[in-house]
């Protein structure tokens, strides 16, 4: 019992103790955030998002198939599967940490028997003994320092790192998925585009031949027909090959084998969300790299506080209590009763500057997390300007691309009409067909390329917007 209370006075002091914390008070590095942006003046200053519900921001292109395809990410890409089960082991890995806080309590059992002889010639004697114990144990080590606590703490930042790693494949392979989805879309439009051009081809090389055979016109002017022809052909070819890639690229998001899946043309109508002309700059603050980022500089703090701890005297305690006997019925008998209760303290003396070279490299792995999450909001501002710019820009290219191909198709009429009444040769036509169908295409890349900016844009701010400008 004396032992028991000269021990009291170290347990108060450690339980006394056990508030200190030797990690710096944490604040998140400053955020190089602009009042505005050049693409978007409405932009405000930033403010804390916290955790702001993304939504399912591809339901504002309205493509059911596309809603279909973007739900089957969630639940069957390989690469969002792993994020989560990161995810799932730094939860178990905050667990861990959490688990150092309380006591370990063991049960410790032990049967044996031993024997032997002495004695030589004639007279030998033999005999064995029986020996059972049975115990329970108890050891903890006092958060003295903040250190046990600071591991938790730096588990549980690293952790929402994780979620927000998780955040993050999921929203790049549903973006990923939308910009392939568009780009079959696209090849539906162009492959239906080639082949109403290849059907009017066929019709004009067959004019061209029936005015060679009629003698009014040089054979030439079938071969340029038939080149022309089979240069359409080789086209729709080739866009057939990258809608199939395309194909392969979708079945491969949503966790399928390409032969397992197919995605059949269909009539498209591109449509593009608006961008309101207010973004505040909270829609920035939910990207998930940046935020796992943050996590990051903050798990690195608390690092330094565990480092620091080696400056500082460790102490455990210990206790037991248990019986030993001869026998089984004698091990629970009050004369059997073993017990012990023990305080340990260790401090090093000399380390040849080990500990200071820990708290120096937690100090700069700190330093490195901080300049990562910078460089991170940077990047994110840039990608921001980046798309805010170019769907302005695709919007004002759209309107351009419409007006070249009404003249396009216009011009291609009249040259076909004059050839048709021996006005212009067979080159003039084939000039105004070639451009009339490059400006169709064009048009239908430049509807597709606005559904891809909007896709980027969505994943530059970490989500939708609503028509007003707020998160969703």
């Amino acid at each position: 019992m004396i032992r028991m209370t000269r021990t009291i006075p170290v347990f108060l002091l450690s339980t006394v103790l056990a508030g200190c914390a030797l990690a710096p008070a944490y604040e998140p590095p400053p955020q190089p955030m602009p009042a505005q942006f050049k693409a978007a003046p409405g932009w405000v200053p930033a403010a804390d998002a916290g955790q702001v519900e993304r939504g399912a921001w591809w339901n504002v292109f309205g493509d059911g198939v596309l809603n279909q395809l973007i739900a089957r990410v969630e639940v069957s890409n390989q690469n969002v599967a792993a994020a989560a089960a990161a995810y799932d082991q730094a939860r178990a890995a905050v667990r861990q940490q959490r688990s150092g806080l309380f006591p370990l309590v063991t049960l410790d059992g032990d049967a044996g028997r031993s024997g032997g002889s002495r004695g030589g010639g004639a007279s030998v004697t033999s005999g064995s003994a029986s020996s059972y114990q049975v115990g329970i144990g108890a050891s903890w080590e006092p958060d003295v320092w903040g250190r046990l606590r600071a591991g938790v703490s730096s588990a549980g930042a690293s952790a929402e790192a994780s979620a927000a790693d998780l955040a993050a494949a999921r929203l790049a392979a549903q973006g990923e998925l939308a910009a392939n989805y568009f780009g079959v879309r696209l090849a539906d439009l162009q492959i239906r585009l080639l082949r109403d051009t290849i059907a009017g081809y066929e019709r004009v090389l067959q004019i061209a031949r029936n005015r060679y055979e009629a003698g009014i016109a040089p054979r030439t002017d079938v071969l340029q027909a038939e080149t022309q022809l089979a240069n359409a052909r080789a086209d729709e070819a080739g866009l057939t090959r990258e809608r199939a890639q395309r194909e392969h690229a979708i079945a491969v998001l949503t966790g399928q084998a390409p032969a397992a899946f197919s995605l059949p043309m269909a009539d498209y109508a591109p449509q593009v969300p608006p961008v309101p002309a207010i973004l505040p700059s909270t829609l920035l603050l939910r990207r998930p790299d940046i935020a796992a980022a943050e996590r990051r500089v903050a798990a690195a703090n608390e690092q330094i506080g565990i480092a620091r701890s080696g400056y500082f005297p460790s102490f455990g305690l210990s206790a037991s209590y248990g019986t030993a006997a001869g026998s089984v019925s004698n091990l629970f008998s009050a004369s059997s009763t073993l017990w012990s209760f023990g305080v340990s303290a260790a401090q090093a003396l000399f380390d040849a500057g080990a500990t200071k070279a820990n708290v120096d490299a937690a100090r700069a792995a700190h330093a490195q997390a901080a300049a990562r999450y910078r460089q991170t909001v940077l990047a994110a501002l840039q990608d921001v300007e980046d798309q805010l710019t170019a769907s302005q820009v695709l919007a004002q290219q759209l309107q351009y691309r419409q007006q070249a191909s009404a003249a396009a198709d216009l011009n291609e009429q009249q040259m076909l009409n004059r050839y048709r009444a021996g006005q212009v040769g067979y080159t003039e036509v084939v000039t105004a067909q070639a451009t009339a169908l490059n400006a169709r295409r064009a048009l239908a890349q430049a509807q597709t390329d606005r559904q891809t900016a909007a896709v980027a844009l969505i994943q530059a701010i970490g989500g939708g917007w609503t028509s007003g400008g707020d998160s969703p």
